[in-house]
């Protein structure tokens, strides 16, 4: 796979990510990039107990020190969420009912910067990350 060239390349590669190791781990995938009153939900996933609202930042580690300053899950600040709970609102009212609880979970997926092709070398999923 070619480096990505745009923010949106790059947030495409780590939202695919995220859905595989979120599928590797159980999780079904209900819907990709839900969008309502211009907001948008990265994926929509259930387990036994959860429709999951999950918002993917992705970012590539600091090439001169393998570190990374901010968590990836720092961008998803106050206004970020609120935007996530509108959009989970709107998905809930035009949706059947599923019975289950409703969380909302950020993954992070930290890319390795060494590379002309991205790689994922880390993957963080933080469950109830916020509330509504």
């Amino acid at each position: 796979m070619k480096p990505p060239t745009t923010f949106r390349t790059r947030g495409d590669f780590g939202e695919n990510a995220a859905a595989k190791f979120l599928k590797k781990n159980g999780y079904r995938i209900v819907s990709r990039n839900f969008s309502a009153l211009g907001c948008e939900i990265d994926l929509i996933v259930t387990d036994r107990e959860h429709l999951v609202f999950v918002e993917v930042k992705t970012r590539r580690l600091d090439p001169s020190s393998e570190t990374i300053l901010t968590k990836p899950a720092a961008a998803v600040d106050r206004e970020k969420q609120r935007h996530i709970v509108r959009a989970a609102k709107c998905y809930l009212a035009q949706s059947e009912p599923c019975g289950k609880k409703c969380r909302f979970d950020v993954v992070e997926v930290y890319l390795d910067p060494r590379l002309e092709r991205d790689k994922v070398i880390q993957i963080h999923h933080i469950r109830s990350a916020f509330t509504a």
